[in-house]
């Protein structure tokens, strides 16, 4: 009886509500690439609103521009958010050359002027067990103007 007591309590334990993490991107870097894509490293800062701590080992991002798919990266990067902290992940992201283009030339073709690109970046750290938690971020790119 003792043990299912124990084993009840902490069941109750993991189904605690958490608050979701923040992510914003802190800054994207360029990276050699292949061909028809472009790579860049995205580096996130991850805050952990909750008071305990966030363990991960492994990061999947996904980045839409314009409500379309534009690239995604994936990082074996492990490490731990601290309660009420924050951490920066690099994660590397390739881009289809391909899709950028196709889309530029769309919105040629519709003569759109696109100065302010919509971006959503949606993902999830990699938790133990089946602790993994999902992020989404979004913001707009503002291309230069001439």
């Amino acid at each position: 009886m003792l043990v299912v007591l124990v084993l009840q309590l902490g069941a109750c334990a993991l189904l605690q509500s958490h608050d979701p993490v923040q992510v914003t991107v802190a800054g994207i870097e360029s990276l050699p690439g292949e061909g028809m894509e472009m790579r860049m490293l995205v580096k996130l800062r991850v805050q952990n609103p909750n008071d305990t701590p966030i363990e991960f080992d492994g990061v999947f991002v996904s980045l839409d521009v314009l409500d379309s798919t534009f690239g995604s990266g994936v990082s074996d990067e492990k490490g731990s958010i601290p309660r009420f902290g924050e951490t920066v992940i690099g994660v590397p992201v390739t881009i289809s050359a391909l899709r950028v283009a196709m889309r530029a030339f769309g919105a040629l073709m519709d003569n759109e002027k696109i100065s302010d690109l919509p971006y959503k970046l949606h993902g999830k750290l990699n938790g133990p067990f089946f602790g993994s938690v999902k992020f989404e971020a979004a913001g707009k790119l503002t291309l230069p103007t001439q």
